[in-house]
């Protein structure tokens, strides 16, 4: 499925659940940050090599499930933050692009530090 078929779905999704209507991009942001914590958590235990792991809630968790699950999530709640602000995210992507592809920098640690 293509990407904007799928950026509908989500935006149908929050349509439905009263997301656009009541939402705010601060409280948006927060559910961003929430499944960031989530994905950094099985990020932790997928470094730690643990197939599976008991999450902060408590709940037993297929570690590489997790992770797909977590870098979902946080796809869809900036999806919906795009279309709360108006923005199309493909733009924000072109826009970021534009600007990283112009960065020197290099490698410490496992991280791109820019100069």
């Amino acid at each position: 499925m293509d990407f904007r078929r799928l950026e509908e779905r989500v935006i149908a999704w929050a349509d439905q659940k009263g997301i656009l209507a009541k939402g705010t991009p601060m409280k948006q942001h927060g559910k961003t940050q929430e499944e960031v914590d989530e994905l950094r958590e099985a990020l932790f235990y997928q470094s730690q090599d643990e197939d599976a792991y008991i999450n902060a809630k408590g709940a037993l968790c297929d570690t590489e499930h997790e992770i797909k699950d977590g870098i979902g999530d946080v796809l869809v709640t900036l999806l919906i933050q795009c279309k709360i602000q108006g923005i199309d995210p493909l733009n924000c992507l072109e826009h970021a692009l534009n600007v990283i592809e112009r960065r020197t920098g290099k490698m410490v640690d496992g991280v791109f530090v820019k100069d």
